[in-house]
């Protein structure tokens, strides 16, 4: 079991002038394998740059990342990330870009194509192989980036808004993919999102982040994702306890952008 430990994680971002913005202050956590865990918060909570830290993509200036026994030193395939906008390669049809990193891995040409198979078929896109990516619709993007981030089997998937950028209806449809890649696959996940609902449909975890600097105000443990699996989410934004949990939350988010706004006007 590979455990992701998150251990008084700080960073701050000097700027030019010679001052400074704490970004995030004194973050810690532990999340087992196979937990499915949502972050959210109003702009400036540091949710992307907690993100960033765990791919690799950033060093934090204080505290560490710890992936089983190993520190997180940089990028490394045991962390795949899934971006708000698909990050395919244009130049490559669908089949190439799932591909990519089972080639860079030097898989055998029978075992990759046979992987590639299998997940194109589990993300709906089966017979879209041979298309050009500029052919495909957002949503349809989207399916293959979570393909080609499965493809090269890590231990934890990011996802960092990837379904903020799509319509009501294939965002719904989307979101019911992510459940059900999350439950067939056992990965750890962690997904940012600016949506209340989405983060509380796509978290057994719900993490909720206050701003300046950036921390963990309140943590969730909820049923809505496990119970959303084999259901239809509408029904589940139904349930008493979702709808309460909900409100709970956005009026939390509400307040601390009131406060964030109210700053700013003293500030002016």
């Amino acid at each position: 079991m590979t455990s992701l430990k998150i251990d008084d994680v700080s960073m701050r971002f000097d700027l030019p002038n010679g001052s400074s913005v704490q970004a995030l202050q004194n973050v810690s956590l532990d999340l087992q394998q196979g937990e499915l865990m949502s972050v959210l918060g109003p702009s400036g909570c540091g949710k992307t740059t907690l993100l960033n830290i765990v791919a690799g993509f950033l060093a934090p200036t204080e505290g560490q990342v710890l992936l089983g026994d190993e520190v997180v030193r940089g990028p490394g395939p045991e962390r795949g990330m899934v971006f708000q906008q698909g990050a395919l390669f244009e130049w490559m049809n669908v089949r190439e870009n799932v591909g990519f990193g089972p080639r860079m891995k030097g898989m055998p040409k029978k075992e990759k194509a046979e992987v590639v198979d299998h997940l194109l078929e589990v993300v709906g896109l089966r017979d879209f192989k041979e298309k050009a990516v500029y052919e495909l619709s957002g949503g349809m993007q989207q399916r293959v980036a979570l393909a080609r981030c499965l493809a090269n089997d890590p231990d934890v998937i990011l996802m960092d808004e990837p379904l903020g950028a799509l319509d009501a209806l294939t965002r719904e449809k989307m979101q019911g993919l992510v459940l059900k890649l999350w439950k067939e696959t056992g990965k750890t996940v962690i997904l940012i999102t600016h949506s209340v609902e989405e983060a509380l449909l796509l978290g057994e975890r719900l993490l909720v982040m206050a701003p300046r600097p950036g921390r963990i105000h309140r943590e969730y443990r909820l049923p809505f994702a496990d119970n959303g699996v084999n259901a239809d989410l509408r029904e589940v934004k139904k349930d008493p306890e979702y709808t309460r949990t909900r409100e709970e939350v956005l009026s939390m988010i509400w307040e601390m952008e009131e406060e964030i706004m109210g700053r700013a006007e003293d500030a002016a």
